[in-house]
């Protein structure tokens, strides 16, 4: 019996929405696919998804909300430098700057979150850099929202995964119908 090693497709990519239509991306570089690791445990549930909004100061969200238990290790997704570490109405928030996402670079951010970097930290990927907060969430259960930015335009975080991050199982051996014997 001869066998072929399938490779599933990829999640599709959360495909913004406003009354309908799709979103025109914004102007820049592309998103380069260098996350080496989810922010919190391992392809955590998205409980709300990227939503841009469709004026710059209309309803959308501007980020992913990932199910994460208070106390769960948030890691940076990516290398780079902590830019911020400290509390914004009243959140813990932490952002890294992304190492080589060109000019302007591309920004993460993690919140609500206890911070255990400082501003300026070098940071690589997988490294915590806090822990999710047991209240501060905007989610009817505890999460972490994950933003992504590059100068003042939001981005879908989710498109700085890989697709072998994105995958939902592993890859399945599947046996070749139709295949006369060797």
């Amino acid at each position: 019996m001869l066998l072929v090693l399938t490779v599933l497709p990829p999640l599709p990519r959360w495909e913004p929405t406003a009354a309908g239509t799709a979103a025109a991306p914004p102007p820049g570089p592309a998103v380069p696919a260098i996350a080496r690791t989810w922010p919190v445990g391992t392809r955590p549930p998205v409980l709300r998804g990227w939503a841009p909004p469709a004026a710059p100061y209309g309803p959308g969200h501007r980020g992913v909300d990932l199910a994460a238990p208070p106390g769960t290790a948030v890691r940076a997704v990516a290398a780079g430098r902590v830019t911020f570490a400290g509390r914004v109405a009243g959140k813990g928030v932490v952002s890294v700057e992304l190492a080589g996402t060109g000019d302007p670079p591309l920004r993460t951010t993690y919140e609500p979150v206890r911070a255990s970097v400082e501003k300026g930290d070098e940071v690589r990927a997988g490294d915590v850099v806090g822990t999710v907060e047991a209240t501060g969430s905007h989610c009817a259960v505890t999460c972490v929202h994950w933003g992504l930015r590059r100068a003042d335009a939001y981005l879908d975080p989710l498109s700085l995964l890989p697709p072998w991050l994105l995958r939902r199982g592993p890859s399945r051996l599947l046996p070749v119908l139709g295949v006369p014997p060797a």
